[in-house]
């Protein structure tokens, strides 16, 4: 094992490390979002323990696939030649076995890896690979204490149907699961870090605004430059390896990306979210199977999500787009189309309004990544909350105002934080008008919820809050970007 080049990825390590010291057979799921770092988290902790891999090939024939699995097996044999290309899935995991049981591995000591990479890319139409795939596990796999077996997947929503939630022959038959999610705030520090990118905190939080915690996009961050060159070099320059990431994203990952796109399109158009009625509507997606597939499929591959407002049912759910570089890639890279930006084409940005407005949704949308953090940063991390959206939108015929809260943490010791979230180059300034802002925002979600617990108005900036009008009155606690780390 080489875990030491293995950033971040604590829980996931530590879910490796008890397959990897069970004494039963294990079978592993992992799945997650394309440049995750699925495959590399697999490679790097197992490292040599790894005595078989295969990885699909997208859109290619079953013989194709079958020809990419004899390739795999004449690699890790050590064969000269070409093994005979089996016909079937069924010969192919019959010659795995043989070579499993071979007097080579069996004078190999502790667990053997077998590991298959984008496992649905393997499962072309007819071809028979889930059927073969669950023979092998239940008629040798799950016989052998000294195998795991590992299946990765970027598709997610097929992964957690067909093998997470599997209906058939492999229903029941996983023994650990990883959905892996981009790295946090404190991971991508890390991360950076270790690649000599020494950025400061409120660089790493302009950069991660733009790019996610994804380390593929991240690991294209070159030392010696701040976030805004780092943006313009892999965002608009003419051969930026993220400029036109979006097209190969979706087309790899959905059948029907076209109606993929058209949700997150909608989405992007009305940032404080949508629900599922409002959502199809404007996508003109009718409401049924088809569509609840499409919101699961991006949901599950962390590009929209959803929570439920408080006060309100499930069904109120509301959707919004919870992938950092998909925002941007919206509001920044897309309008350009074919067009060259020019070189310091981001760098020009840094003060213009359109960018500080933008600024300020995308660092909103990293709090909300950041709960935890901010949970423990209030004392109350093990207390149990709810967390998610608050709206009211009056009748015409009320007199009242509107109110809307992005966050707010509803305790089980009596208190509600309404949160307030603002990105700022330096402390963000409060004056009389906002003050007020806050004492009416407070006033009517507490006239409307008829609750009698304690409001507390929280503030969540980046460099921390000034001016006159800063009362404990009105804020009751005060957080930095410091806390999401």
């Amino acid at each position: 094992m080489s875990k030491e080049k293995i950033i971040g990825r604590v829980y996931e390590t530590e879910i490796l490390a008890k397959a990897l010291n069970s004494e039963e057979p294990e079978f592993i799921a992992v799945y997650g979002r394309p440049r995750i770092g699925k495959t590399f988290l697999i490679r790097e902790f197992f490292g040599d323990r790894i005595c078989f891999e295969l990885t699909g090939v997208n859109q290619v024939s079953l013989k194709e696939q079958l020809k990419n699995f004899a390739f795999s097996l004449k690699k890790e044999m050590g064969l000269g030649i070409m093994p005979q290309v089996p016909e079937t899935w069924f010969d192919a995991f019959s010659n795995l076995e043989q070579f499993l049981d071979s007097q080579v591995l069996k004078q190999k000591k502790g667990k053997k890896v077998v590991f298959i990479d984008e496992l649905p890319w393997l499962n072309t139409p007819k071809s028979q690979f889930l059927a073969a795939l669950e023979h092998f596990w239940n008629s040798y796999g799950s016989k052998r204490s000294n195998l795991i077996l590992v299946v990765c997947g970027s598709a997610a929503s097929w992964m957690i149907q067909k093998i997470v939630q599997s209906k058939g022959g492999l229903h029941n038959r996983l023994t650990r699961q990883i959905r892996l999610l981009p790295f946090s705030l404190p991971e991508t520090e890390q991360f950076l870090r270790s690649r000599d990118v020494l950025l400061s905190r409120y660089q790493i939080v302009c950069l991660y605004m733009a790019m996610g915690g994804v380390p593929f996009y991240l690991k294209h961050a070159e030392p010696g430059l701040s976030s805004a060159q780092i943006i313009d070099k892999n965002c608009f320059s003419k051969d930026g390896v993220l400029r036109n990431e979006f097209e190969k994203l979706f087309v790899s990952l959905f059948d029907q990306s076209e109606l993929h796109t058209r949700i997150v399109e909608n989405l992007r158009k009305k940032r404080s979210g949508m629900t599922r009625n409002m959502l199809l509507a404007a996508s003109k997606i009718p409401s049924g199977g088809t569509a609840t597939m499409i919101l699961k499929e991006l949901e599950e591959s962390g590009f929209i999500a959803s929570s439920t407002p408080f006060g309100k049912k499930s069904n109120d759910a509301i959707f919004r787009i919870s992938d950092e570089f998909l925002l941007f890639y919206f509001d920044w890279i897309k309008p350009l189309g074919k067009r060259d930006a020019g070189e310091g084409y981001w760098m020009s940005f840094q003060t213009d309004p359109k960018r500080r407005a933008w600024a300020g949704l995308a660092f909103e949308g990293i709090c909300l990544k950041h709960i935890q953090k901010i949970k423990n940063a209030l004392g109350i991390g093990m207390v149990e909350t709810f967390h998610g959206p608050w709206y009211y939108s009056p009748k015409h015929t009320d007199s009242d105002q509107g109110a809307q809260i992005d966050l707010l943490i509803d305790r089980k010791d009596g208190i509600i934080n309404l949160c307030e979230m603002k990105f700022s180059e330096s402390e963000f300034q409060i004056d009389d008008d906002y003050s007020e802002k806050l004492r009416r925002k407070a006033a009517v979600f507490k006239n409307v919820t008829k609750t009698r617990k304690t409001i507390f108005i929280t503030m969540i900036t980046t460099y921390g809050i000034t001016g006159k009008s800063v009362s404990r009155d009105v804020i009751s606690n005060e957080l930095t970007m410091e806390s999401l780390f």
